[in-house]
């Protein structure tokens, strides 16, 4: 069960998770910031292409994409959705970083000719992937699938960089390796809301792709940060930022520690999987799936050093 005050935080606004199969719900989570939540689903099952929160923030002049899902498909709902709200230009589309969840409806936006943002790694993360993209998921680009439609940025932020969208200034910051090596937060100025990419996972269960240990130095700084609310790339919208990181904190450092732990003692892989972070378990959802992937990499890595 959910302390108070972290239930209180984890408050979820339009939950999408919920929705009918193929519908596109749409939540106002502070003025001119929407956010579509996407599904607790695995990558392997179908929607499997609605399953990362995404949206957009508007400004006076024009409009920031933040994310625009696993396939041409959502990114088209996506784009639909900010029609539905404005008929500013859209001038930026930013990816928080290289999963294939967060950034294949680029494709859908490209015909508008947004600048596209990232960080500075993505697009060899990109290059690296491209081909893994095309193999398992070329249901998601139009036919036929080709890696122009997997659309690196051409705008790229080293360590920081702020986009005016019209008396509305959003701050971008590219981290360090932690969940993945192109990690980027977007801060709304002007509402104090932070777009953390899947540096926060909600509810459903962290997955490991980059270094646990930079992962966790990353949250110790943004649990910190002076923020009204957060957008995290899984799971519920969240008000209070230091609480909603508690969870991913104590899982990671689980992992982490019993990963070690389990090299020091001499156990195998097979017997870590089974012991590490175990009493985790019942906190997260789809653990089966993603918990055994998290332990196989950081069981690796660390044998490595």
């Amino acid at each position: 069960m959910l302390r108070p005050r972290l239930a209180f935080a984890l408050c979820v606004l339009g939950a999408s998770a919920n929705a009918a199969p193929g519908e596109f719900t749409l939540t106002q989570f502070a003025p001119g910031v929407f956010v579509h939540l996407g599904r607790p689903l695995d990558l392997d099952a179908p929607d499997h292409d609605d399953i990362a929160n995404v949206g957009f923030i508007v400004g006076a002049r024009c409009t920031a994409v933040i994310d625009t899902g696993g396939s041409v498909r959502i990114g088209r709902a996506l784009l639909a959705a900010v029609r539905r709200q404005t008929r500013r230009p859209i001038c930026y589309v930013i990816d928080t970083h290289v999963h294939v969840d967060h950034v294949l409806g680029n494709a859908a936006f490209a015909p508008l000719r947004p600048s596209f943002v990232g960080h500075a790694a993505l697009p060899a993360a990109l290059a690296r992937s491209r081909r893994y993209f095309l193999q398992h998921y070329a249901g998601d680009l139009d036919a036929p699938a080709t890696a122009e439609q997997i659309i690196a940025p051409d705008r790229l932020v080293q360590s920081s960089l702020d986009l005016d969208l019209g008396g509305r200034v959003l701050h971008l910051r590219a981290w360090p390796v932690a969940h993945t090596d192109s990690d980027l937060t977007v801060l709304d100025e002007k509402t104090g809301t932070l777009w953390t990419g899947d540096l926060l996972f909600v509810q459903r269960l962290p997955a490991v792709d980059g270094d646990v240990a930079g992962w966790l130095a990353v949250i110790d700084e943004l649990a910190h940060s002076e923020v009204r609310r957060a957008v995290p790339g899984h799971g519920p919208l969240v008000t209070d930022l230091s609480a909603a990181f508690i969870p991913e904190r104590r899982y990671l450092r689980a992992l982490l520690d019993g990963a070690q732990s389990a090299i020091d003692l001499g156990q195998s892989l097979p017997e870590a999987i089974d012991r590490v972070a175990a009493a985790e378990k019942p906190q997260w959802l789809l653990w089966d799936t993603t918990h055994p992937r998290n332990v196989t990499r950081v069981y690796q890595q660390l044998e490595w050093k």
